[in-house]
């Protein structure tokens, strides 16, 4: 019998076909990178590798004493474990036993409705975060919650960027946060302007790995270390800067307005030394209701403190003659009809007193002697309608053209041209430097980790402009508007006692969304540019303030208790020769220091020291270290507290009462002038409703 098999050809030829269609994809899988659009070289790496980054350490934002401003700290996002697989002794709870009793305790301390806290603690799973309000806690709640000894709650460790002083210049520090990759990048102001200095590199660790991802040993390791960012010192100094917020608080606690911006920069080099606005916000909360900066990103018709340069160029031009008189009120140019700010103007007066009375008549006579091409000339030399480039980020041009006669003598006292606050910072250097434009800048110096200096500021001259004669001139013109002796000049409520400021003024209207100008009584933008002192100038500052709904008084005295307080801290009110060192002192760092022990040492060198709660520590000092204070001088120290407890104000002045009434963070209201006070919360009781404080005669 024949047994012998018998094989299908075509079944040969199938088995071959499918070994040569494995063989040929073997080949084709050694040879190639991609294999259905996976690389597959960093697919086999993905299995056997693992990278961490080494996050770079954001720089540090300093004032220009040394004062943190801006900086990276610790901070935690608050988790709960749910799941009982945890606890594996139940004397020893690793999970969240009582709700209730987790979401009572801990939700006050971490600002969640408790209801909303104890839905995310009876969810189905091992373990859930409490955000939003549980993530970016500081080490200071985190021992608060510590304190409750919570089972079931922990935390993840991060880092964030953190502002000591809250709203302390916020739009000049800007704000940085954490973008999805986890990174810390800046979004307003120096934090924006700055963001590749600050953020430094980051470096990445890459290793073996088994297949549970954990670290082989022995097996070799690449490392690329981290390169920490840049740190930046401002030009701002703490203390005025705290001059400006106080000034600008007590203005909106009393009256209604818009917006209000206040700069003060050095005369001699153009650094600016304090920016305030209000509304603003806190760069820790990003309570944020306005993204633009008003000192680079708002632009308006200035007004009449645009005389200031008018006539200085007026006078350049050998055209101006004081004593020469014209007949004020109104002029009319190219039919339309010009009118002094009170309508009917002064009768004949002359030039001089016309600069004083802030007279648009005046104004548009010499601008139509120096005519359109000069006037542009000395106006855009001076930096108007340009970049000044400051180091901010959102700085804006304005607009300074003119056509027609009308629009160059609308030009002349500050209408139908747009300028921002820095722009009228730069042009009013001219004023203190004989005539030469200075480039306002607001950082000091930019520094590495090793200390090294890789910018520094400084005083930059653009261009020579006026005369000293010019200067002379005009400079006598604006001591004329504020401490001339005619009580019609329009700068009188800025006259000070302790430094002789001089100035001008200005009112101008705004347009509006519909294109036309605002017609309202208190609808305008009303300015002050000042320098001071007089004689051999140490500051400039510059006031603009949008709808204020009261009489310019208000703006007035906020402006004097500015540069009374800069006086006196600065010593400006005395010559540098007279002054007697054996009255001042040296202050020192206080803040993370006993308070015990400051208020001693406080009191050694006969200083007053005022406690702001009752805590142990102490975590902010007005002034800041490094002042020269006189003795006899209050210094605030602000507690780790969380009470607020009134002091005895009996023979506090106005700038002491609302250093005090700001760093207590409470709402206020002051009423009336005076040295004598009342108010409504008693002397060493806490404070549970809103402070009035009524000053008498």
């Amino acid at each position: 019998m024949n047994n012998a098999i018998k094989i299908n050809k075509s079944l040969i030829i199938c088995i071959v076909l499918l070994f040569g269609l494995i063989i040929g994809k073997l080949i084709y899988v050694s040879a190639s990178t991609y294999i259905d659009g996976i690389d597959i070289k960093k697919f086999a790496l993905s299995r056997t590798t693992g990278k961490k980054i080494l996050y770079a350490s954001r720089g540090t934002i300093y004032d220009s004493s040394g004062e943190v401003l801006a900086e990276n700290v610790n901070s935690y996002t608050v988790i709960a474990y749910l799941s009982e697989s945890r606890t594996t002794n139940k004397d020893n709870p690793k999970h969240v036993v009582n709700i209730n009793e987790t979401a009572e305790k801990l939700a006050p301390i971490i600002g969640m409705d408790i209801d909303r806290l104890k839905s995310l603690l009876k969810r189905d799973a091992y373990q859930v975060e409490l955000g939003p309000e549980g993530r970016g806690i500081s080490e200071l709640v985190k021992e608060k919650i510590d304190e409750l000894n919570l089972p079931g709650i922990d935390y993840i460790k991060t880092s964030k960027r953190y502002y000591p002083y809250g709203s302390f210049a916020s739009y000049l520090l800007g704000y940085a946060k954490k973008n999805d990759n986890d990174e810390i990048i800046g979004e307003m102001g120096i934090e924006a302007y700055y963001n590749e200095e600050l953020s430094g590199e980051n470096g990445e660790y890459i290793y073996q790995k088994d297949p549970y991802g954990y670290q082989i040993a022995n097996t070799p390791v690449q490392e690329k270390k981290s390169e920490n960012g840049y740190d930046i010192e401002l030009t701002l100094d703490s203390n005025i800067q705290m001059y400006l917020e106080n000034a600008i608080n007590e203005l909106k606690n009393n009256y209604e307005t818009d917006w209000v911006t206040v700069t003060v920069a050095d005369a001699k080099t153009g650094a600016i030394v304090g920016s305030a606005t209000n509304p603003t916000f806190d760069p820790n909360k990003l309570n944020i209701t306005n993204y633009n900066n008003p000192l680079v990103s708002y632009t308006y018709e200035p007004g009449s403190t645009m005389k200031i340069f008018s006539f200085a160029s007026s006078i350049e031009e050998g055209l101006y003659n004081g004593n020469e008189t014209y007949n004020s009120g109104k002029i009319t140019v190219d039919n339309y009809e010009i009118k002094d700010w009170n309508d009917k103007g002064w009768g004949v007066i002359n030039y001089d007193v016309g600069f004083t009375y802030s007279s648009n008549v005046a104004a548009t006579l010499l601008a139509q002697n120096l005519g359109k091409e000069k006037l542009l000339d000395y106006y855009t030399e001076l930096g108007f309608g340009q970049k000044t480039n400051i180091e901010l980020n959102g700085e804006l041009k304005g607009k300074v053209s003119f056509l027609y006669n009308s629009e160059l003598a609308a030009a002349s006292y500050g209408q139908g041209i747009t300028v921002t606050p820095i722009q009228m910072i730069q042009a009013l250097t001219t004023i203190t430097n004989n005539g030469t434009v200075l480039k306002p800048y607001i950082v000091n110096k930019i520094t590495d980790q090793n200390n090294n200096v890789i910018y520094e500021g400084k005083r930059e001259e653009l261009n020579k402009i006026y005369s000293e004669e010019t200067i002379n001139k005009i400079v006598d013109l604006m001591d004329l508007t504020v401490n001339g002796s005619d009580s019609a000049a329009t700068g009188k409520v800025y006259q000070t006692e302790e430094v002789r400021l001089i100035g001008k003024t200005g009112t101008a209207q705004y347009t509006t969304s519909s294109g036309g100008y605002a017609k309202g009584e208190y609808q305008n933008i009303r300015s002050f540019a000042g320098i001071f002192p007089k004689e051999e100038p140490e500051y400039i500052i510059y006031v603009a303030v949008k709808d204020l709904v009261g009489s310019s008084r208000a703006i007035g005295n906020m402006t004097k208790s500015i540069v009374e307080s800069i006086a006196k801290y600065k010593n400006l009110s005395e010559r540098e020769s007279n002054k007697d060192e054996s009255k001042y002192v040296d202050l020192e760092q206080y803040v993370n220091k006993k308070v015990d022990e400051v208020k001693k040492d406080l009191e050694n060198k006969n200083l007053i020291p005022v406690i702001i709660g009752d805590g142990d520590i102490i975590i902010e000092q007005y002034p800041k270290k490094n002042n020269n204070i006189i003795i006899g001088s209050k210094i605030f120290l602000k507690t780790n507290s969380d009470k607020k407890i009134m002091p005895d104000i009996t023979d506090y002045n106005l700038s002491e009462l609302i250093t005090l009434l700001n760093l207590l963070e409470i709402e206020y209201e002051i009423n009336g002038s005076g040295k004598n006070i009342k108010t409504n919360i008693l002397p060493n009781t806490e404070i549970t409703e809103k402070v009035i404080i009524n000053l008498e005669s």
